[in-house]
């Protein structure tokens, strides 16, 4: 699933993917906007079949984060 989750998000950041890690944080350590974090939001959602609030994105700070909440989703 993490391998899933970090070609999404390679789409929205210059960053090489080899030092995406699970650890990895959007703003700080991807140069991700706010933008780009909706719009991966959207295609997590579509890819993985979820509804993700936009309360709960909030709390999502590293791609371990959304991996979590991704499998918690999918119960």
């Amino acid at each position: 699933m993490f391998e899933e989750i970090k070609k999404i998000i390679c789409e929205y950041t210059e960053t090489d993917p080899s030092e995406i890690t699970e650890e990895s944080r959007f703003i700080d350590d991807l140069g991700m906007n706010s933008y780009n974090i909706m719009c991966a939001v959207g295609d997590l959602e579509d890819e993985f079949d979820i509804e993700v609030n936009e309360s709960d994105v909030a709390g999502m700070r590293t791609l371990g984060d959304v991996a979590e909440y991704v499998k918690s989703k999918q119960g």
